[in-house]
């Protein structure tokens, strides 16, 4: 299914149920901002979640008229502090660790960043359809004419943009801990050959060069730490977008099911024709960027589900045996950043269950205003709108599974399985 371009000028075709022809409705002015207060809106929408994936080179730069090839350089150094802590830590964990509970103490981080790493070329690799989306959502702003209209739209926009401010506050505040405090609070440590060895956040490997050695420490400290803050950002960053997206579907579906309580309001039949046409070209345009906004998200959501199953698991395990240890730090930072993954997997579930709801509200709305009250060819078209409400959009991992609060359940599930299977192991 093609996607029309959120700007066009064009007539759109509109499928007519009682003539099964092609209905022209004409948009005038596409272009010409209709809402007054559009740029205002724009900025208040869009603002975290642009300056989160400004500062990883993901937001489309064209929208701001800026030197293109900026994204590009800033795009290049993400992947090069990615790379240079993930793979001198993969060979660590193979090469130099023997001890069996202090490969499953770090492999959660490594697990973590390598997740981080396939999200951020996911990100990267859609950004044609990302720069799609976002044009979208404000071109669907500047063409908002009622205020009831906005704020509908502001409500869902407001719940998207709190969605994404709750996840940078854990995802950052965990990240903050674990790099900062529970590093040092770690304190140093005397390896076998009676060498110090201070604490690292991503430990390299010994073959490379010698980390421990200064100013290699503290130039490897500081680069780390910048990865930190990357893996952080990248999934504030995509889960931003997924909350933005989504409720801005679930406004537009407010907007449509107002519609169809008011067209039920109508006396007699002769305005009934158009408005319907209206409404229904409003619901297939919906459904085409609900379509591309679940091919944007459904790598990065593949990638979320199988690594915050796995890391979920490793870090209840370490909350676990600092429990056991009474490492009070420890304890408070491997909670923190617990809470910050099912926080995070659980927004993904909680938009993705909220998008199958809403779109699946209007055909049950079909049914419930006075359609017996429409002439013959009113109710056949109303009936196309249900038959497309009983497939309501989705947001899914990979095609894999569909994320909704039942999938989260699935996942809780999952982890605390590992986690006993887990603990049986090394206790053993």
């Amino acid at each position: 299914m093609g996607l029309d371009s959120p700007g066009e000028q064009s007539p759109s075709n509109v499928l007519c149920a009682n003539t099964m022809k092609p209905v022209i409705v004409q948009e005038h002015n596409a272009d010409k901002p209709r809402n007054p207060y559009y740029e205002k809106d724009i900025i208040y929408i869009f603002k975290i979640s642009r300056l989160v994936l400004n500062s990883i080179g993901i937001w489309p730069s064209l929208l701001e008229n800026s030197n293109q090839f900026l994204p590009n350089i800033v795009i290049g150094l993400c992947n090069m502090f990615l790379l240079f802590a993930i793979i001198p830590f993969s060979l660590y964990l193979s090469l130099d660790v023997k001890d069996m509970m202090v490969k499953l103490k770090l492999i959660g981080s490594c697990i973590f960043g390598f997740v981080s790493l396939m999200k951020y070329w996911a990100l990267t690799a859609c950004k044609p359809n990302l720069k799609y989306c976002i044009e979208f959502v404000q071109h669907d702003w500047k063409q908002v004419e009622d205020s009831e209209d906005r704020e509908l739209m502001l409500k869902y926009g407001n719940v998207g943009r709190n969605l994404t401010i709750l996840c940078l506050v854990f995802m950052y505040s965990g990240g903050f801990m674990y790099l900062t405090i529970m590093q040092y609070a770690s304190g140093t440590t005397i390896d076998e050959h009676n060498r110090t060895i201070k604490p690292m956040v991503y430990p390299t490997y010994s073959g490379l060069f010698d980390s421990q050695a200064s100013p290699f420490y503290e130039l490897l400290y500081a680069a780390h730490s910048v990865t930190g803050c990357l893996t952080c950002s990248i999934t504030v960053g995509a889960c931003g977008l997924a909350a933005l997206f989504v409720t801005h579907i679930c406004g537009q579906v407010d907007i449509m099911i107002l519609r169809l309580q008011n067209l039920a309001e109508i006396e007699g039949n002769t305005d009934l024709h158009p408005k319907l046409v209206r409404i229904v070209h409003h619901h297939v345009r919906m459904l085409r960027f609900s379509s591309s906004v679940g091919t944007l998200l459904q790598e990065v959501c593949f990638f979320e589900f199988l690594g915050s199953t796995c890391v979920i698991c490793l870090v209840e395990y370490y909350t676990l045996m600092d429990w056991e240890d009474n490492n009070t730090l420890g304890l408070i930072t491997n909670t923190m950043l617990l809470m910050s993954l099912l926080f995070n997997i659980f927004i993904l579930c909680y938009i993705g269950d909220l998008l199958v709801d809403k779109t699946g509200d209007v055909g049950s709305l079909c049914f419930m205003i006075d359609w017996y009250k429409f002439p013959a060819e009113t109710m056949r078209s109303l009936i196309l709108i249900i038959a497309i409400s009983n497939n309501p959009a989705k947001i899914t991992a990979g095609y894999i599974a569909d994320l909704n609060l039942s999938t989260f359940g699935g996942i809780l599930k999952t982890s605390l399985a590992y986690l006993s299977f887990l603990r049986t192991t090394m206790i053993q």
